[in-house]
């Protein structure tokens, strides 16, 4: 029987957790420790996973939403990171296509710019080899009249013609969330909104747990465990210095910001990376669900880690970035609907600048057996989850390779990459039966994948309750299956980590969050304070999604 994964049942998870020594607990709900997680209960370990926020609620929410193979780090001269996480990509599509696809990325060759014709050439021919692409996906270059039928709104001034190779688009904190639920179902326990307040020693001074707080709840209590890994993200080095390890190397937090236009705007319908006029710096305009985002910024961040935020200087610099390359457009301020900005941990370099610290991932134990990982790229997740799993196996004596690279996430029985689109138009067709329109059943397949089916039922099944709470039946049947089947423990949680419809639809949030509200009240129970909280938490965050932090600050 398949596990479910409830926020109605968050209690009797903490519960279960505090009642047994686990072999492994890992602090860090992302889509590292979402992975770590998987691999460690594919392999029989008994597995804990405690997240301070919600699942994906930090990086792995925050990216450019790109699966991507690293071209950027060739010129860092990182081949080995470019090799395995191109071959990762491709197993990350296959396990779970309804969250990847493939997105043909075109690069503009323009005059003075950081790449010409020939090491484009050879760049991208370098890069199709050593991550693998498939023959129909490999790099081809465009002259400039080719490159503007692709791209009409480029800038034709000083273009001599581009790079066109394959990236892989994802929902970030989706992709996460059908890892953990994949795990979950594997027999991990797994809460959000847990934290992990102190760690627990024995007398030799061996970590062997956590004490931790449960922020809905207030209450605090310990749970134990022959491994800990701390897989916190930006929050690694608080939990070294928890543990007294933070020595040698740390962290370097760069801050990265995204806009979100709309496509009536911006209709940009080729994704493309291109270098900005001012500094070099490389920048991605992607069209996704009628709208454009472009991104991103990589500057140095010291402020609060749980809450990044776009700034005036960051809105100006990509407005500029994006203005310089497509000056049709002309774009300006109160034409952005939506940003997001995110923290990327990476490892401390002396002496290199933001944009040129490896992505690498580097793994840290301390003498109390604290084993902490940092660094490292999404699209890596798995083989940074296996590396941590072989050395924690290993240590509390359980056989057994990782078979990760087989495993189908959840939400990912499709019939592969091959099958996922005859899946979609049937699903669709059920959908529409139910008296959805074609749009709204595509969203929900799109969003679900084969977990669209028990979508359907909830729909089939109390889809009248609906009316009860003035909401749509499609709404509803979203709702339900995520607080049943996804822990959505406050609005927050679901207009964005599950639909991400905070950043891409901010007019459907403003149009329904009442109703989620009222609904989300009613199945958990909610005192007035509580409700309060959570109504608070989602219009703030709206409002710095909509506006720099200037002017919501004012």
């Amino acid at each position: 029987m398949v596990k479910p994964f409830s926020a109605i049942q968050r209690n009797t998870y903490l519960d279960e957790m505090q009642q047994e020594e686990l072999d492994l607990l890992v602090i860090g709900g992302g889509i590292t420790g979402a992975g770590i997680a998987l691999d460690a209960s594919v392999r029989g370990l008994s597995t804990g996973l405690i997240e301070m926020q919600d699942f994906a609620a930090g990086t792995s929410s925050r990216s450019t939403k790109l699966v991507h193979g690293g071209l950027r780090y060739l010129k860092q001269f990182e081949v080995k990171l470019v090799a395995e996480v191109g071959k990762e990509r491709a197993i990350v599509y296959e396990n779970a296509p309804h969250v990847t696809s493939p997105e043909w990325m075109l690069l503009p060759i323009m005059k003075g710019g950081t790449f010409g014709k020939l090491s484009t050439s050879v760049g991208l021919k370098a890069y199709d080899k050593l991550a693998g692409v498939k023959r129909n996906e490999r790099r081809s270059m465009l002259n400039k009249k080719t490159t503007l039928e692709k791209a009409p709104l480029l800038r034709k001034e000083g273009l001599k013609g581009s790079g066109i190779y394959v990236e892989y688009k994802t929902d970030d904190a989706r992709l996460t969330l059908e890892i953990m639920k994949e795990a979950v179902h594997r027999g991990t326990k797994a809460t959000n909104y847990t934290k992990a307040e102190s760690l627990l020693y024995n007398e030799a001074g061996k970590v062997i747990g956590a004490k931790v707080k449960d922020l809905v709840t207030g209450k605090t209590f310990d749970i134990k465990a022959k491994r800990v890994v701390n897989a916190a993200g930006p929050w690694v080095d608080d939990l070294r210095e928890i543990d007294g390890s933070k020595k040698g190397k740390f962290l370097y937090l760069t801050k990265g910001v995204h806009l979100v236009i709309d496509q009536s705007r911006f209709p940009l319908k080729q994704a493309v990376y291109f270098d900005t006029e001012d500094d070099g710096r490389m920048v991605f305009a992607i069209p996704r669900d009628g709208k454009t985002y472009v991104g991103t910024t990589d500057t140095y961040y010291d402020g609060r880690i749980a809450s990044p935020r776009m700034t005036q200087e960051d809105l100006d610099y990509i407005l500029d970035a994006a203005n310089y390359m497509f000056p049709s457009l002309k774009l300006e301020e109160k034409d952005v609907e939506s940003s997001w900005a995110g923290l990327r941990p990476l490892i401390h370099e002396e002496g290199k600048s933001a944009s040129e610290i490896s992505r690498k991932d580097e793994t840290f134990i301390s003498d109390s057996g604290l084993i902490s990982i940092a660094g490292g790229k999404l699209t890596g997740y798995r083989k940074m989850a296996q590396r941590i799993v072989d050395m924690v196996a290993k240590d509390v004596g359980v056989k057994g390779k990782c078979t990760t690279d087989k495993i189908v996430l959840s939400g990912g029985d499709v019939g592969g990459s091959n099958g996922l689109e005859s899946f979609k138009k049937e699903q669709i067709k059920v959908g529409m039966d139910l008296g959805l329109d074609k749009k709204e059943a595509e969203k929900l397949v799109k969003l679900y994948g084969s977990n669209v089916k028990r979508v359907f039922e909830i729909m089939e099944t109390s889809g009248e309750e609906a009316k009860h709470f003035h909401m749509p039946k499609s709404l509803y049947a979203s709702l339900v299956y995520g607080l049943e089947e996804e822990m959505t423990t406050t609005p927050l949680d679901f207009f964005n980590r599950r639909t991400a419809s905070l950043f891409f639809d901010i007019h459907w949030v403003k149009e329904w969050k009442v109703q989620v509200v009222n609904y989300m009240a009613y199945r958990l129970h909610w005192t007035s304070e509580q409700r309060d909280r959570y109504v608070e938490e989602l219009e703030r965050e709206m409002a710095y999604a909509m506006n720099p932090e200037e002017k919501v600050n004012a």
